[in-house]
């Protein structure tokens, strides 16, 4: 068969690590939506799953017609339907939301790197639903005060141009730093947010998870998390900003896993790089240099911790391989 308009590399690529994330997501969905009590939420997460099944199912159509292997994912023997509750108060809703945090960056990435109309039109819709979700879950949280506002500030009444470099500085050893901005309170205060999750779910992972090593793994990966939310917790104490965001959920005491420890430890390798993107993006938009610094050298030990996963991963052939280019050498060398 000779394809009129083939794939590019780069398609199978974005489309490949897509059908990665949801075929996790939706293992995940299918647990929560077992073990809610409340039925909306269960309708959340249930439109979730179906928009991402549907999606799913039009990566393999399109793999199929391009002669492409379908990858194996995430499938039902990742997820213990059976496994106790081991999230509550509105865990699931906010995890949820944190995924389509991720999920719309990524896309705005596979978008840019699809030329395929088939292609651009799944990540045309996935965006779509990702918005959609990403409202509902906010509005939900918010309702049942889960979600919590970033600090308040007084509004600005005049336009004003940074007029000295000393704006950038914050290594004043004997004089006082300027006041935050409210770009760098918004980043503080979603590092505090996002992190928070982090913590409850990696402290649920390292509690059920089957494997030593996989343990102690999300145990350090905890304290990486708290690490993080110390910090921008005291830089936002040093200049008298309420801290608002809380946990966001809370763990239960079960050691069953509700997932397998493959799917637990990609999970945590996807949110290692959404947590690397969103420190290197303070960063750039920092103006203060201490806080820059200070998410730099965060950025720095997630980098070596999610190499370490990645290596754990790869130990248990738990890494699926991503498609690659043909290697020419070999294939000369075996001639």
């Amino acid at each position: 068969m000779i394809l009129t308009n083939p794939i590019s590399s780069s398609e199978v690529g974005t489309l490949w690590l897509t059908y990665q994330e949801k075929t996790l997501i939706m293992r995940v969905l299918e647990y929560f939506m077992k073990k809610t009590d409340d039925e909306e939420a269960r309708n959340i997460l249930g439109g979730l799953w179906q928009e991402l099944n549907y999606y799913v199912i039009e990566i393999e159509k399109i793999f199929t017609h391009q002669g492409v292997v379908i990858p194996i994912g995430f499938r039902k023997e990742d997820v213990n339907l059976e496994a106790p509750k081991l999230f509550d108060n509105g865990f699931d809703v906010m995890f949820i939301r944190v995924l389509k945090e991720v999920s719309m960056g990524m896309y705005t990435i596979n978008m840019n790197m699809a030329y395929n109309d088939d292609v651009i039109q799944v990540y045309e819709g996935l965006t779509t639903v990702t918005h959609k979700i990403y409202k509902l879950a906010t509005l939900y949280l918010l309702e049942k005060g889960i979600l919590t506002l970033p600090p308040k500030v007084t509004m600005p009444k005049t336009t004003e141009f940074i007029k000295s470099k000393d704006y950038m500085s914050g290594f004043h050893p004997f004089n006082s730093k300027r006041a935050l901005n409210d770009i760098e309170i918004g980043i503080l205060h979603h590092g505090i947010e996002t992190n928070n999750i982090g913590m409850q779910l990696i402290t649920g992972f390292a509690q059920s998870a089957q494997n030593k090593e996989v343990r102690k793994y999300f145990e350090k990966g905890k304290e990486l998390a708290k690490k993080q939310i110390k910090i921008f917790q005291e830089i936002l104490l040093e200049n008298d900003i309420q801290i608002s965001a809380h946990s966001g959920g809370t763990v239960t005491t079960s050691t069953i896993a509700p997932f397998s420890d493959k799917l637990m430890m990609h999970c945590i390798t996807f949110l290692n790089g959404f947590c690397i993107v969103g420190n290197s993006f303070g960063t750039f938009f920092t103006l203060r240099n201490d806080i820059s610094l200070k998410l730099a050298l965060l950025a720095k030990d997630i980098y070596f911790y999610g190499q370490e996963g990645i290596e754990i991963m790869i130990k248990h052939q738990w890494f699926e391989e991503p498609p690659q280019a043909e290697d020419r050498n070999q294939i000369i060398n075996n001639s």
